[in-house]
């Protein structure tokens, strides 16, 4: 009954808001719109950043960056760090002049080397929000078409049946049963050296997961990407994503050797790292695509380079970026705002109503949405706030428990 009290206070509340507000908004400002407890907060995210870019003044600083050569002839790309061991930031060309002026016809050399050794641990496998963070960014698709395709697999395909476990979780869990196939196969196609002690669990994601579900992840791991005709691109895809993020996450973490030289040149310190794979671990099934750093050389400490050149390079600080469906989702999850079921509708709701249109893959709120957030800023402020909403879930988890 707690549950069930906790479900119909949530129910009570949204329509508390949505149908207390939405009548005013047809009044107010124009028929058709809506207000909604989880609704008007996520509009509200997406004007408060077109506000902040808005008021946003780019500022100029520059970047300088050395290519020097080892003794073998390979190159190495290091960049501006220090004035004199202390942090320096390049404000102007005249500044970034002078430091060039000083440098010029100057020798370098190593001045310090430094190797460790660097974990990186699989990630979790999916729950809602970043299975539809991951599906954005990989294949450019919108919340709504992540989770039709995720459905499909979710109901079945043929005599395939469901493919995946429930696709609106905040949970990280496996079951037992899971984490046992997957340990299987880990062993039988990947060897030892790829399967931990014992089977990873991944805590709770956040203090408002309700975690009634399991992650996302394939009903049975024997059936494999690539062995499942009766799929058509799209679903093929998004298994094949799942498939491989359950699979890593049981895996082996991947070894690095992190490497960083300093090289002194006058009273200057350019910068660089690097890191080489030593083990991929569970990278040999899934890659994330953020380990871009350069192979070092094999280099000596106090080793003379021979400077190629020097490129300086103006910019200008940027303004926050836009949000997109992803970005937006992961934002409402930071905050505690809304739940794995509602991402996809809210997000589909706001545009819908003429809230925010769609640019590429950018969200930009419209007028009428800098008009209802000042309305319902001006006259519900608890309402269109985030602590409010967020506390609000808190509330009525407390309530289920």
């Amino acid at each position: 009954m707690d549950l069930v009290n906790a479900q119909q206070a949530r129910r009570v509340i949204d329509r508390l808001v949505g149908y207390g507000l939405s009548p005013l908004l047809w009044k107010k400002i124009r028929f058709g719109l809506s207000a909604g407890r989880v609704q008007s907060v996520a509009v509200k995210i997406v004007v408060d950043r077109e506000k902040e870019i808005q008021a946003f003044n780019p500022e100029e600083y520059w970047t300088l960056e050395g290519t020097f050569l080892t003794k073998g002839n390979e190159s190495i790309v290091a960049k501006l760090t220090q004035e004199e061991g202390k942090k320096i930031e390049l404000k102007s060309g005249q500044q970034t002049q002078k430091v060039l002026d000083a440098i010029e016809g100057q020798p370098a050399n190593i001045t310090d080397m430094s190797s460790k050794n660097r974990k990186k641990k699989p990630a979790a496998p999916f729950i809602t929000s970043t299975l539809q963070q991951a599906a954005s960014s990989r294949m450019g698709w919108s919340v709504k078409k992540t989770m039709q395709v995720a459905q499909k697999l979710y109901e079945g395909i043929g005599e395939y049946g469901g493919l995946i476990t429930y696709m609106r979780t905040d949970s990280n869990n496996l079951s037992k049963t899971a984490t046992d196939q997957a340990r299987d196969i880990i062993g039988k196609e990947y060897g030892a050296d790829y399967l931990p002690k014992t089977a990873i669990s991944y805590g709770k994601k956040s203090k408002n997961a309700q975690e009634a579900h399991e992650a996302i992840r394939p009903t049975d791991f024997s059936k494999k990407p690539g062995t499942l005709p009766k799929l058509n691109e799209d679903q093929a895809r998004l298994y094949d994503l799942i498939w491989k993020r359950a699979i890593a996450s049981q895996m082996s973490d991947a070894q690095f050797l992190q490497t960083g030289i300093n090289i002194g040149v006058a009273n200057y310190t350019f910068r660089a790292t690097g890191q080489q794979l030593v083990f991929p671990g569970f990278l040999t099934v899934y890659v994330s695509g953020d380990d871009k750093d350069q192979l070092l050389p094999k280099l000596e400490n106090n080793e003379t380079l021979v400077t190629e050149k020097y490129d300086p390079e103006q910019h200008y600080t940027k303004p926050p970026a836009r949000y997109n469906e992803a970005s937006l989702v992961k934002k409402m999850e930071e905050e505690g705002i809304g739940r794995p079921s509602t991402y996809a509708p809210t997000i589909t709701t706001i545009q819908s109503r003429g809230y925010i249109q769609k640019e590429g893959a950018q969200l930009i709120p419209t007028e009428v949405a800098f008009v209802v957030t000042k309305l319902l800023e001006g006259h519900f402020e608890d309402i269109v706030s985030l602590g409010f909403t967020a506390g609000m879930e808190d509330k009525l988890d407390e309530v289920a428990e």
